[in-house]
């Protein structure tokens, strides 16, 4: 199980600080949003740099933005180490997805809260990850929504269909109790941001995820 914890809720007036709570974990998930395919701005390129400057962990770039391949190659260059866009935030996801691959990093689609999976099924077997959103993208903090563990079951038994061992991870709304419920679903990348940071020991709400 790989915890990642969510820049989204952590003290953007000292993320390396915040970085500096969160060792013990993997995977950082970067948050990415322009205003328009979500309402909320937060990050570009250039903060990925910075956090590039002061942590070896994975740097798992959510990109909730229109046009994820006109910004895809800054974020790679700024030291994004894998990049995963929205579904609904293209016309071919499956160009986009083998665009992105050219970069050399893995490549994620996320689905929103009201998008079955059924629609990823023409492009599963060439998706490094899935991210089932299980709150609506652009805010921190939301309850988790229960229909995403039946969509983290499918998922699971789709990677037989298709035959690749692609990544499910899940974002919104995790805690223990969510946790364990995506765990028993099949998912392989927990996100969790207040859960985390909003907590006077962040290192000590991992643990209590692992």
């Amino acid at each position: 199980m790989i915890i990642a914890p969510s820049i989204l809720s952590a003290d953007f007036g000292n993320l390396q600080e915040s970085l500096s709570q969160v060792k013990s974990a993997k995977w950082i998930h970067v948050d990415v949003m322009d205003g328009h395919f979500v309402p909320n701005i937060t990050i570009g390129p250039v903060v990925v740099k910075g956090l590039r400057s002061y942590t070896d962990q994975v740097l798992d770039t959510h990109l909730m933005i229109d046009n994820p391949l006109q910004y895809a190659k800054a974020f790679v260059e700024a030291g994004s180490d894998r990049i995963t866009f929205h579904y609904e935030a293209v016309n071919d996801p499956l160009k986009v997805i083998r665009e992105i691959k050219q970069l050399g990093v893995p490549v994620g689609i996320s689905i929103k809260p009201k998008t079955d999976v059924k629609s990823l099924l023409t492009i599963l077997e060439d998706v490094d990850l899935v991210l089932v959103m299980s709150v609506e993208p652009g805010f921190g903090g939301q309850s988790f929504m229960p229909e995403a563990v039946e969509k983290i079951k499918e998922l699971t038994t789709l990677k037989k269909v298709v035959k690749n061992n692609y990544l499910i991870e899940v974002d919104g709304g995790i805690n223990k109790n969510t946790a364990k419920l995506c765990k028993e679903a099949g998912v392989d990348v927990l996100v969790a941001g207040s859960y985390i940071f909003n907590s006077p020991n962040p290192e000590s709400q991992i643990e209590d995820l692992r």
